[in-house]
């Protein structure tokens, strides 16, 4: 699926649309955001939280790599977990912060920036989202159903 969104409302839009179609597993759910720096990456994990019922605000963990989020009871899933991996010099900083009991767990919808510093351990069922920058207020998201 290809879409333009031409706002962060948009972006939020498309984000409640592709969790709709999220069915967990037996294991955590894991969605891979690809894109250059502003290309919509956090806008969409933002729609992504919000969707879920998260209250507080959601951005980019770029500096602590890392944030959890508890769901509501009701949610599809338990947690949502948003690494940013920019910071990562490897796949192993990635497991040390328990990335594998994280995986292990499937109440956990995990959302990851920068996947390519770490597509070495990701799973094979990750779902890789691509976001590309069009102008100032519009991006191109890019999704299989």
């Amino acid at each position: 699926m290809k879409i333009l969104a031409q706002s962060r409302e948009e972006t939020a839009s498309v984000a409640e649309t592709f969790l709709a179609g999220l069915i967990p597993s037996k294991k955590a759910t894991v969605v891979a955001l690809q894109g250059d720096l502003g290309a919509g990456k956090t806008a969409f994990t933002q729609g992504l939280a919000w969707a879920l019922g998260v209250e507080e605000t959601v951005t980019s963990p770029t500096f602590v790599i890392e944030k959890i989020y508890k769901l509501p009871l009701g949610a599809k899933f338990n947690h949502l977990i948003h690494f940013d991996c920019y910071r990562l010099e490897s796949p192993q900083e990635l497991m040390t912060l328990g990335f594998k009991e994280i995986l292990a767990d499937p109440g956990n919808l995990i959302v990851l920036e920068w996947p390519e510093r770490v597509a070495a351990i990701l799973p094979t069922e990750t779902k890789t989202i691509i976001f590309h920058f069009i102008d100032e207020t519009t991006r191109e998201i890019i999704y299989a159903d």
